[in-house]
C-alpha cells in the first residue's frame, strides 16, 4: 500500500551524441543530473543496461529510488502512442525499439517515451518562451529537424503519433540523400550536416578567400565562429540556409497560424546569422494576412535543461505504476 505521494520523476533526453538524465521535482527543479555517451552503446541491450544503471544510481544518491514516481524519455523518432523509437535515421539502433516497455520491465515504474521535438515543446510551454501561449510551433534544429505545434493549448500528435516530422518534408525533388531513405528532405539543407554540405558546395563554386577552406571536419559551430570573425563566405552559407528555412517555415505557419515559432537545438546557436535571412524569407513567402504577425524567436532555456524538463513533464502525464506496491 502506498503511504505517500511521490514528488520526483526522472527525465531522460536521448541525443545522438549523449544521453542526459535528471531527477526533477514537482516544481520543475532539477535536483541532480548526469550524462553518458549514447554512441558508446551501439547495441540496444547494452544501452538499456547502462540507462537502467544510471537512473538507479542517480536516484539512490539523491534521496533514494523509492522517491521516484515515473520516468519520461525524449528520443529522436520516439512515438508516444507506441512507446517505441521507430526507424530512427540518426540513432545507432535500427527498426522498432520498444524502449518504454523494456525500461519499465527493468525499473519497475511507469515509463513514458515521446518524440524529442514534442518533449522540447512541452518544456518550452511549461518553463520557457511558450509559457502562456496556446498556438505555437517549436523546432528542434540540430543533427536533424523535428517540430511540434500546439493548437489552442493542445499538442498535435496525429493519428499514429508521427506529426511534426518537418525535417522529412520534401524540399527538393531528387535532392540530397537523407538518412531516412528519401531524397531532398528539408533537414538535409538546414540541419547541421546540410549546412556543412552547403559550405562545401559554396567553396567549390567560389575562389573567394575563406577561413572555411582547408578545415577537414567543418561543422555549423565552426561556420558560426567564422561568421563572427567576418568571413563573407561563411555568412553566405547562413544566408542561403536562411532563405530555404524561411520559405519552409512560411508554408508551415500558413497551415497552422501560430503566434510564434521557437527555434531550439544546436544550430540555433548561430543566432542572427541564421535568423535574419530566415525572417526575411519567411515574410516574403508567408500568407499575406499573416505578414508581420508571427514571431520567430530563439529559446531562452539551455538546451540540456529544457529537454530533460520536457521529458520530466511527460513523466508526470503517464499513470503511476509500480512493481513494488
Amino acid at each position: 500500500m502506498q503511504t505517500s505521494v511521490k514528488k520526483r520523476v526522472v527525465g531522460v533526453d536521448i541525443g545522438t551524441i549523449r544521453t542526459t538524465l535528471a531527477i526533477v521535482d514537482v516544481r520543475g527543479n532539477v535536483i541532480a543530473h548526469q550524462q553518458f555517451a549514447t554512441a558508446d552503446y551501439p547495441e540496444i541491450g547494452g544501452y538499456i543496461d547502462k540507462l537502467t544503471e544510471a537512473i538507479i544510481e542517480l536516484s539512490e544518491a539523491n534521496g533514494g529510488y523509492d522517491t521516484i514516481r515515473s520516468v519520461g524519455i525524449s528520443a529522436p523518432s520516439g512515438v508516444f502512442l507506441s512507446g517505441c523509437i521507430e526507424n530512427s535515421p540518426n540513432l545507432p539502433w535500427k527498426g522498432v525499439i520498444p524502449l518504454a516497455a523494456m525500461l519499465r520491465d527493468r525499473l519497475g515504474v511507469a515509463v513514458a517515451l515521446g518524440n524529442d521535438a514534442h518533449n522540447t515543446a512541452l518544456g518550452e510551454k511549461m518553463y520557457g518562451a511558450a509559457h502562456g501561449m496556446k498556438n505555437f510551433i517549436v523546432l528542434n534544429l540540430g543533427v536533424g529537424l523535428g517540430s511540434c505545434f500546439f493548437s489552442e493549448g493542445h499538442e498535435h500528435q496525429g493519428a499514429f503519433g508521427y506529426a511534426g516530422e518537418f525535417g522529412h518534408t520534401c524540399f527538393e525533388e531528387n535532392g540530397r540523400p537523407c538518412p531516412c531513405g528519401l531524397r531532398g528532405c528539408l533537414e538535409t539543407y538546414v540541419a547541421s550536416a546540410g549546412i556543412a554540405q552547403t559550405a562545401r558546395e559554396l567553396l567549390a563554386e567560389s575562389t573567394a578567400p575563406s577561413k572555411m577552406r582547408g578545415v577537414e571536419h567543418l561543422d555549423s559551430k565552426m561556420i558560426t565562429q567564422f561568421c563572427d570573425e567576418g568571413d563573407e563566405l561563411a555568412i553566405e552559407v547562413y544566408r542561403r540556409t536562411g532563405q530555404i528555412f524561411g520559405r519552409a517555415l512560411a508554408t508551415y505557419a500558413t497551415l497552422v497560424n501560430p503566434e510564434a515559432i521557437i527555434v531550439t537545438g544546436g544550430v540555433s546557436q548561430a543566432g542572427e546569422w541564421l535568423l535574419k535571412p530566415t525572417r526575411e524569407s519567411f515574410e516574403k513567402h508567408i500568407f499575406r494576412n499573416m505578414v508581420g504577425k508571427v514571431r520567430i524567436m530563439l529559446s531562452d532555456l539551455h538546451n540540456a535543461e529544457r529537454d530533460v524538463l520536457g521529458a520530466s513533464a511527460l513523466a508526470w502525464e503517464v499513470p503511476e505504476y509500480s512493481l513494488f506496491k
